[in-house]
């Protein structure tokens, strides 16, 4: 091995961070197969390369033994102390058998060993950098639908957005930029695999999150998200300053940050609501726009019992349960949703605030498969 290809594992140290070490240490390995495989040979040996001139030795080595049952790797006590008078039974004595057209073979073996470990580097580095970017939005160019797995071009690596983390309302163009939420990075034998989605709750999170200033700089917080992907989706934010708006930080000026995220998600819904640690309040905010009469709940089961007016009844429970199945799902409470004359009509004085606990709702999310 000539001194210009130690040369070449420094300089990979230097410039791509390569313990040379390791990598000297990875062709010593390498070329114990090498050797094996062209000398055909089954000894034991142990092949030392010198870290300064790149200097190669194969050093064939055998077990020091009473007596001898296997020649290629033992050696007599007896012929063992004729090569070197102190040793004694159970020591390792190494000859050098290295052949002397090995070089070639080691250079060759040498150059795999290195390319093999630099591919290995370049992929550890990408997968460092993207492992840091999961539970974040990342914003890629798509490349290509491949049995309909959407292929996104991220520079560095191809990630994949499967069926079940699209949009239906999206429409995927090549060429076409897009955002989208990193659900998981792992490594594999090629380059790293990185999934992505369009329909994870954590979409919504991180959008607000770019667009709104308040949060990024820990002033208003997203307290939960519930998510119909291409439908609607509903937010509880919190501020941590008394003088700031949450909802309305979120909003914008005539609604130009809401709108921004509406438009990245192909005119989904938002409803951002004030989040409340008073339960009662939290689900009456939690079925905007629908103006809520009384909240009743139980905590030990986790479950409310909601009175609504009655021309609010379906603006509550939305088309197909929606708003009231994403209302218990940003909330985590089982909600029953009753109409005013309905909860009149079921209490015993004729007043809503003695609807009995078993009345009978004209919705519940309890019964919904979906919440």
């Amino acid at each position: 091995m000539n001194p210009e290809f130690i040369g070449a594992i420094e300089e990979l140290e230097r410039e791509r961070g390569i313990d040379k070490e390791v990598l000297f240490q990875a062709i010593e390995a390498a070329l114990i197969s090498a050797y094996k495989r062209n000398f055909d040979s089954a000894q034991n040996v142990r092949i030392v390369m010198e870290r300064e001139t790149g200097d190669i030795q194969v050093l064939e080595q055998k077990e020091v033994v009473e007596e001898v049952k296997n020649e290629q790797e033992e050696i007599s006590h007896e012929d063992a102390k004729q090569i070197r008078s102190d040793y004694e039974i159970g020591d390792i004595v190494e000859h050098e058998v290295t052949p002397k057209n090995f070089g070639r073979i080691a250079a060759q073996t040498a150059k795999q060993v290195v390319i093999q470990r630099i591919r290995e580097a370049e992929r550890e580095i990408v997968f460092e950098e993207y492992v840091h970017r999961q539970d974040d939005v990342i914003t890629g160019i798509i490349q290509r639908t491949e049995q309909n797995n959407v292929i996104v071009d991220l520079g560095k690596v191809e990630a994949v957005i499967p069926p079940t983390e699209q949009m239906e309302s999206d429409k995927y163009d090549q060429g076409e930029r897009i955002k989208a939420y990193v659900v998981e990075v792992k490594k594999t034998t090629k380059e790293p695999y990185v999934m992505l989605s369009r329909t994870h709750p954590g979409l919504i999170k991180r959008l607000f999150e770019l667009e709104v200033p308040e949060i990024f700089q820990g002033v208003v917080e997203v307290k939960s998200v519930s998510r119909e992907a291409g439908q609607r989706s509903k937010i509880a934010v919190h501020s941590r300053q008394d003088e700031v708006d949450p909802v309305g930080s979120c909003v914008g000026p005539k609604g130009s940050r809401v709108q921004t995220i509406v438009k990245e998600l192909n005119g989904e819904k938002i409803d951002i609501v004030k989040w409340s640690d008073d339960p009662k309040e939290l689900i009456s905010n939690s079925l905007s726009p629908t103006k809520v009469m009384k909240v009743d709940i139980d905590e030990k089961n986790n479950y409310a019992r909601v009175v609504v007016p009655d021309d609010q009844l379906s603006l509550a429970i939305g088309k197909e349960g929606q708003n009231a199945r994403l209302a218990a799902k940003l909330t985590n409470w089982k909600i029953d949703i009753l109409s005013e004359s309905k909860a009149y009509e079921q209490s015993e004085t004729g007043n809503i605030e003695d609807v009995p606990n078993d009345a009978s709702p004209e919705y519940s999310s309890i019964e919904d498969p979906d919440s």
